[in-house]
């Protein structure tokens, strides 16, 4: 496994979390605009671990 990859697996991981409680405040406080941002960092997270999984050659 390379360091490339795993470094994006991680941060792909952390934008997700961070995503994920943005969206659950969003919804708790009927904010729009926070849920959105949560929804498009989990989007962003999504993708990027994805990159760290081609770069690892994971499946």
């Amino acid at each position: 496994m390379s360091n490339n990859g795993l470094s994006d697996k991680i941060k792909g991981n952390v934008s997700k979390a961070k995503g994920e409680i943005k969206d659950q405040i969003g919804n708790a406080t009927d904010n729009a605009s926070l849920q959105a941002e949560g929804k498009l960092d989990k989007a962003k997270g999504a993708i990027q671990h994805k990159i760290g999984e081609m770069k690892d050659g994971d499946k």
